[in-house]
């Protein structure tokens, strides 16, 4: 959904849209294709290790794109793309299509959110959610709990899930697999599970300037639905569910806690509802990691404010944290490091009372995260 150069609104293409409904309309077929891929593939796949696997999750607007971004250069890994969606389904086959089918490199625009960062069809994208929606009916449904965790048992999920990464890490010639995914942060024991060498990355950022990015893009994207009336459904169908008419609550295991956000929300209460939102994430992240001492060796929170002020030792240590060779990644370290700064598009701009709101909600996570508030 790129973002027009001139500044408007964010569109759908008509094309995409079609084509997305079309493999949402027929999943069920494109599930049976992808066994079918993978037994086709069988010998291959089954030569392919999925070695220390890299998720970065957490609350949009802390920098998880431009983590990945720089993450998905290293010439040992791969993660989805833009062009993956809408057939999530057959990596292998798709690839190997659009190897023999290529044309010049589409042009760079910058992305639907209108926040600088500059994507292609090549860029990598979040787009395994669709297959996690699959096979879970009711991870958006805010009045269910959404965590998965080291008791959950999929076996069906499981063993779709992890053909299909070999899939794409066989289709790109790769050693590790890179997902994008802000929802899998309800999800960490679970993926620890499957993988227990799996290195996972938490962006934070400060309460205050974190919620005023979410209520921007919120506006932004529920402007544009008014707009194009296909933006919702895309989004869904996508497995985006955090701005304009597609937003869900998470619910980490309270289900008060979700229907308080959404309470807020529908009253227009913007700066509460998100307030709730980024505490209820970041509190069920810390207590994890305060009980589970292997998945508090897993994961790295890298604060936002310390990546735009010191960005090259902060790439260095995610680099060493991933276990990825820093001596392949060093044109591109130093590159990133030149472009990194704070956002000087929009601040935060709340009343006294929404700036309480937002204290009141996330004052002790935000202490144990090493904010003041």
């Amino acid at each position: 959904m790129p973002n027009s150069q001139s500044g408007n609104l964010p569109t759908v293409p008509a094309g995409l849209h079609w084509q997305a409904r079309f493999y949402a309309r027929t999943a069920p077929i494109w599930r049976w294709l992808s066994r079918l891929e993978s037994g086709v593939l069988r010998e291959e796949i089954e030569r392919v290790a999925i070695t220390r696997p890299i998720y970065i999750a957490g609350v949009p607007r802390a920098g998880s794109t431009l983590l990945t971004e720089f993450l998905s250069t290293h010439p040992a890994v791969t993660s989805h793309r833009y062009s993956d969606f809408p057939n999530v389904y057959t990596p292998y086959w798709r690839n190997w299509l659009a190897e023999r089918t290529r044309t010049n490199p589409s042009e760079a625009v910058e992305r639907a959110h209108g926040d600088r960062i500059m994507v292609t069809n090549e860029s990598p994208e979040a787009v395994e959610e669709v297959i996690w929606m699959q096979f879970f009916a009711s991870l958006h449904d805010p009045g269910v709990n959404q965590v998965l965790d080291k008791d959950t048992k999929a076996p069906d999920f499981e063993r779709f899930y992890t053909d299909h990464v070999r899939k794409l890490l066989l289709a790109r010639g790769r050693e590790r697999y890179l997902a994008k995914g802000n929802y899998n942060a309800s999800r960490l024991q679970y993926l620890l599970k499957l993988f227990p060498d799996a290195r996972i990355v938490v962006p934070v950022r400060s309460p205050a300037n974190q919620i005023a990015s979410l209520i921007k893009q919120d506006r932004l994207f529920t402007r544009a639905a008014e707009q194009d009336p296909r933006i919702g459904p895309q989004l869904r169908m996508s497995g985006h569910f955090e701005f304009g008419p597609a937003r869900c609550a998470v619910n980490t295991g309270c289900a008060d806690e979700a229907s308080r956000m959404v309470d807020c929300w529908q009253r227009g209460d913007l700066a509460a509802g998100w307030a709730i939102y980024w505490n209820s994430i970041y509190a069920h992240l810390l207590r994890q990691l305060e009980e589970d001492s292997a998945l508090n060796d897993a994961v790295q929170l890298v604060r936002y404010e310390t990546l735009c002020q010191h960005p090259d030792a902060t790439l260095r240590e995610l680099l060493d944290h991933t276990g990825l060779d820093p001596q392949a990644a060093k044109a591109v370290t130093a590159d990133f490091s030149e472009r990194i700064s704070e956002p000087d598009y929009y601040r935060p701009d709340f009343s006294d009372e929404e700036m309480q709101q937002i204290d009141d909600a996330t004052h002790s996570t935000a202490r144990a995260l090493g904010y003041r508030t």
